[in-house]
This record gives C-alpha cells, structure tokens and sequence, in this order.
C-alpha cells in the first residue's frame, strides 16, 4: 500500500494567506503550505478531492489519470468539488465511481453529462462496497454539515482494505469518534491511520473537530480496541494555524506515536521502523514554565496512568487547595491518583504509566523528615540521612522498567536565598535533578511555555 499525501491542511489552508499569526508567519518562513485535505492511495483511490486538490497534485507531480474510485466524505466545500468530476469528463472516458453521503452524490449528478462515464453511489454509514479488489466500509462521522436533507448530518468515514490486504482509516472531519465507530473498528490493526487534528491548542473552538487534547483520546480510544497497535502509522491531518508550528507540533505527536509530514509525502502502510519510546522522562522548568502541562501532554493517550502527588495535604491554606482542585480538573478521568512520598515503591512495582509532579515537593517533604533545614540538624546527621534517601530513589530511578515521567523544579538560577536552610535546599535540589537527569535518557527543559529537549 501507498499513500501519498495531496494535502494535510484544513479548510483556509496553513498558513493561511490572510494571517500573520506567528504559526503562519513560521510556516511561511520556512516554505511550508499545506492544501485542504487530501490522500491518493495506490495511485487509484483518492480520498476527498477538494478545490484545491487537482492544482496541488499538479505541483506535486502526482497523477490522478489512474483513479478509478473518488472517496468524499462531505459536502463542505474544502472536502467536495464536484466541478472537479466534470473537468475529468472533459478528458477521459475511462470509468469512475464516486462515493459520498446522498447530499454529495445528489450535488455532483447536477454538474456531469448523461454521458459522462461516472457512477455516483450513496452510501450511509454501516454500507460496505467493493470496488476493483478494495473493500470500503462506510463508518459513522462526528461532524456537522448543515447540508443535508431534512437537516440531517451527512458526513462519513471510511476504513479501507486494499486487494493486498493492508488496511487504511480514513478519518476527516470529526470529532471525538462516535461509539459505534469504535466498536465497528474493534481488531482492525490498521496499517495506516490518517487522523484530523484541526485545532491545536485551541480547546474552546466549540466544533466537531479534533484538537491537541481530543487528538491523543482517540488515539487511546482506537489502541483499547486494537484498532491501532504498535505497528500503525499514525499520521495526523486538516491541519490549521491554531497548531504550533511543524517543528513543536512534530515533537508532540511523537510522544503519542503520531507524524505530520508535508504535503506531496509518501505513506507507506507496510510496518515502520520502531521508534524506541523511552521508559523514564524527566522535565524541568521553573514556576509556571508549563512543566507539569508538557508531562501530563505525554501521556495523554495511555490506557492508563498512575499520578504520583508528593505535596503536603493542603489543609485549610485556601490557596493551595485552589492550586490542587485545577491540577486535579485538568487530568483525565481514568487516571489514578496516589499521595505518597514512597516514590522507591512505586518505581520498583510494574503498573500504567507513572507521572510523578513533583521532585521538588518529595524533597521539600524529606528534609522536613530530616529537620535538615535547621544548621545543628544537619551536621549532625541529616545530611547523611537526606542523601541516603536521595541515592535509593536515583537508583530506583535508574533500574525501573516502569514508564515514568517526573516533573521538577530549576530553582537555581534565581538570587541567592538569604537563609542558610533555603541555600542549602537550592544545593540538594541541583544535586537531586543532576543525579536523576544522569540516569534519564528524555530530560526536557520548560520555559515560557516552550519546551527544548536536553
């Protein structure tokens, strides 16, 4: 099987001509435009062919004389062109079959000939057609036209079976998957999935489409089904501006298993080089730098994962139980939760995914243990004690076969603290994030937001 990507964008395109946007002022800059959505499978099935679709191909120097079945899945004006089926009766006679949801099929008829040698065929979700060896089966879509008849909602999905046998999903425009085309997918072990990610890191855009917190959902969704495993391709498509640019986009998607390639990028459904995932990752940043939202981000599509809190319970301190409410509000439903300060435990048990927020609280905690802020306390004996501990939990760190992620705190470039004890928490806090980044094989440094891997 071979895919080859017309256009990765959304409907205005990225950068969009009108915008000035730093994602699209980033991507001009770099020379990247991607067209409205759309994929050529083995030369002969095309999959949406939107206004722009004919021109990009021709850029690209990809054909279309060999396509002998048009997949739509709506009739928005960025998927469905059907001007573009009456310019391909203008010069070839060989036979065509369209595929759409009944409003499609209804608005191509009225610009093709009687002549013309296409057959235009509606479909529904739940159908199933076979074409030339290609099995398509039409699945259920979380999407809004507002063309239908009667109101109604006509947009599709489609999973793909080529005469090989390789399996494709085909899934633009949508939201969050409908149930049923879950279940209708369960055991598919698709060779390729081509997945919507139209809004980035806008979360409030209100549509039925997916963004860079619904994006990796689905993906959690399709692996408890089998749908996706791990030797899928997973490529994520109708890209807009509301994404950061490639670079950053490109560095999220690989913690979920997923790729953006540009447009004209060659798919191939066959299985991909392995690209190793690392079992422990460590992030830093100071406050506010958006370290604890770039751990969670990571394992946003795990089946499951065990949050590790090591801060003090916040008691009647109104403010900190505002800050635990929001860091509780933010992670998903299916996380477990665990209060403790025995990270050695932890990391020594097999189980999900284990995110630890953070380091700087375990320590903070372990020196209380310690009295070790108090001069007399620790020359007699605490530092002994605090670096006892801080050795059993780098080498717990080092020795786990557990995925983990642990957040912590630079709180080392900031002015020296006036009072010995908080000097001497600023020296063991380097010395801890030292010790464990040498022992990581991921360590990210946050600030303002952005992230750079070490």
């Amino acid at each position: 099987m071979s895919v080859r990507l017309i256009g990765t964008g959304a409907a205005d395109g990225w950068p969009t001509p009108f915008c000035t946007c730093a994602s699209c002022t980033a991507e001009r800059a770099a020379g990247r435009v991607r067209a409205q959505a759309s994929a050529l499978l083995d030369e002969r099935v095309l999959l949406d062919c939107a206004p722009s679709t004919p021109l990009a191909a021709e850029r690209l120097g990809i054909s279309l004389a060999g396509v002998t079945l048009i997949l739509h899945t709506h009739q928005h004006s960025d998927h469905f062109s059907p001007a573009t089926l009456m310019y391909r009766s203008w010069v070839r006679e060989e036979p065509l079959t369209v595929l759409g949801p009944p409003d499609v099929v209804e608005a191509a008829g009225h610009w093709l000939a009687p002549e013309a040698a296409v057959t235009l065929r509606a479909v529904q979700p739940g159908d199933t057609v076979e074409h030339e060896g290609y099995t398509v089966r039409v699945l259920e879509a979380h999407h809004r036209t507002g063309l239908g008849r009667d109101g109604a909602t006509e947009c599709v999905l489609y999973d793909l079976t080529t005469p090989s046998g390789e399996r494709l999903l085909y899934a633009t425009d949508t939201g969050p998957l409908p149930a049923a085309t879950v279940s209708a997918v369960t055991g598919a072990d698709f060779d390729l999935v081509l997945l919507e990610e139209s809004f980035g890191d806008r979360l409030d855009h209100g549509t039925r489409h997916l963004d860079l917190a619904t994006f990796p959902e689905q993906l959690r969704r399709l692996r408890a089904v089998a749908a996706i495993t791990e030797r899928t391709e997973v490529v994520a498509t109708h890209l807009s501006h509301h994404n950061p640019p490639t670079p950053e986009l490109s560095r999220r998607l690989a913690d979920w298993g997923a790729r953006v390639l540009d447009d004209g990028a060659t798919v191939l459904g066959e299985a991909q080089p392995a690209v190793p995932t690392p079992i422990r990752t460590l992030v830093l940043g100071g406050a506010r730098s958006g370290k604890s939202v770039e751990a969670e981000r990571m394992l946003a599509d795990a089946a499951g994962v065990t949050y590790l809190a090591t801060s003090y319970p916040p008691g009647d301190d109104g403010e900190w139980v505002e800050r635990v409410r929001l860091h509780q509000d933010r992670r998903p439903a299916h996380w477990s939760t665990v209060e403790s300060l025995d990270l050695v435990g932890e990391l020594g048990r097999d189980g999900d995914p284990l995110l630890i927020d953070c380091l700087t609280l375990w320590l903070t905690r372990v020196m209380d243990r310690h009295d070790a802020w108090d001069d007399a306390a620790w020359a007699g004996g605490g530092d002994a004690a605090l670096r006892a501990d801080v050795a059993e939990l780098v080498a717990a760190w080092a020795a786990t076969t557990r995925r983990v992620v642990a957040v912590s705190n630079e709180v080392g470039q900031g002015v020296v603290p006036e009072g010995s004890g908080s000097r001497r928490f600023r020296d063991e806090m380097g010395r801890l994030n030292a010790a464990i980044a040498a022992v990581t094989e991921d360590v990210r440094w946050c600030v303002a937001g952005k992230v750079q891997n070490l």
